[in-house]
């Protein structure tokens, strides 16, 4: 049988409702009501994930997430260790937890994912507390109720169920959790590969819980990611009065033709798994304020989404190549969030897909696109790491919600795919 649910935990939920709020019901309530008739893995998965969602772990806070998880792994015989990391006044909380199976030789699945949400925004604005779970329509609403504290649930009660199902299986089963997912992921699962990286720590599979699903669940698994490379980008003029350009410099119409240029650019033409490389302008800023004065200087955020068919060095060399063609006076720092990574299809894909199948009977597509995650980081000591977790349409929005009836079968398809790598 499964480990006991834990004790209760109190919290503290914010008290700013909005009037609508009356009309939702707290999803505590819900499971009370339905008794023994419901779905026992539904029931325990969203018991779970009520207690994760109130929790009100906004980047890079954890709120006692990782402990409510921890102790759920522990009680499975998972060893557990801390790796937090950063200064006091931001620390961010990491989890390594894995439970050796019989054989030292057997294969690792690792459950990777992060317990930190974006900010609410305007409280006003939700149709009830973010911080308390809520039943409205079907849906269960709340921060982090898709981005992503249901994968977390569902992967803790899928291996408490594998767990209870298969004590003696051979592989190893490991969970990597970070509270700096949504932030500067600096002291997250960076920190944490790196570690398991010094100690050489075998990692063969990696499910990161990221929404990846589109219309119905399991119609998209991410397998891998573009890398982002951003530069701002400094012109320097000389400042003047607009009634005499011939005594100044404008940056802005020196940069002009440069910046056209650049837009314009074939980067490369992606491959089979990514899209081309692409380009693009975030922010421009110049001048004083002034209509009558020629800016001195101008400032030119940009970033690029590149696939594995360019890397960081040739990007940053054409860039430059150009700017010095137009003879630009400038400065140009560059900041590389995070390099590429793919995962093409294999065991883990095929494991997953066939999982998703059986459960749903959806024929899964595997995709790149989006932004990054902290998949790009595992990939460098793992060989095969994908994304997958529920509808992604409400993520970092107002009102997000996962549908009640993909959290069973998201579960289970973690179950499958557990039994399908490891049995």
């Amino acid at each position: 049988m499964s480990a006991p649910p834990p004790s209760p935990i109190s919290s503290t939920p914010s008290t700013s409702r909005s009037p609508s709020a009356a009309l939702s019901t707290p999803i505590a309530s819900i499971s009370r009501l339905r008794g023994q008739a419901g779905d026992d893995v539904e029931d325990r998965t969203l018991s779970l994930l009520e207690q994760l969602i109130s929790r009100a772990s906004v980047t890079p806070d954890d709120a006692g997430c990782l402990t409510l998880i921890g102790d759920r792994l522990a009680a499975l015989g998972f060893v557990l260790e801390r790796m937090d990391s950063g200064p006091e006044s931001a620390r961010v909380h990491n989890l390594w937890a894995i439970r050796r199976g019989q054989s030292s030789a057997a294969r690792c699945l690792v459950f990777a994912g992060h317990t930190d949400v974006v900010p609410t925004g305007d409280l006003a604005r939700w149709a009830s507390d973010p911080f308390v779970p809520t039943v409205r329509d079907g849906r269960l609403y709340g921060r982090g109720a898709a981005d992503m504290k249901t994968s977390l649930a569902a992967m803790v009660v899928a291996v408490e169920d594998f767990v209870a199902a298969h004590p003696s299986h051979a592989g190893q089963v490991a969970f990597l959790l970070t509270s700096d997912e949504e932030g500067p992921a600096r002291d997250g699962t960076v920190v944490c590969v790196e570690r398991l990286r010094q100690r050489g720590e075998r990692l063969d599979y990696c499910i990161v819980g990221e929404p990846t699903s589109v219309e119905r669940l399991g119609d998209t698994v991410k397998n891998g990611r573009r890398g982002s490379l951003s530069g701002r980008l400094r012109v320097i003029g000389v400042q003047g009065h607009v009634a005499y350009p011939h005594l100044a410099r404008n940056p802005v119409h020196q940069a002009a033709p440069a910046l056209a240029e650049l837009a314009t650019m074939v980067w490369d033409a992606g491959n089979a798994y990514f899209p081309p490389t692409t380009f693009q302008i975030s922010n421009v800023q110049a001048g004083t304020g002034a209509g009558n004065v020629i800016p001195g200087e101008m400032t030119v955020d940009f970033n690029f989404r590149f696939s594995t068919e360019s890397t960081p060095d040739q990007l940053r060399q054409r860039v430059h190549a150009l700017l010095d063609a137009h003879g630009l006076d400038y400065a140009l720092d560059w900041t590389l969030s995070g390099e590429p990574f793919l995962t093409p299809v294999g065991e883990l894909s095929a494991a997953l897909s066939a999982a998703i199948a059986e459960e749903t009977g959806v024929q899964t597509e595997l995709s790149t696109t989006g932004g990054t995650s902290d998949g790009r980081f595992i990939a460098k000591i793992c060989p095969q790491v994908v994304e997958f977790g529920p509808l992604n349409a409400s993520i970092h929005k107002i009102d997000e919600y996962v549908p009640l009836d993909q959290i069973a079968p998201l579960t289970r398809i973690y179950r499958r795919t557990l039994e399908n790598l490891l049995l």
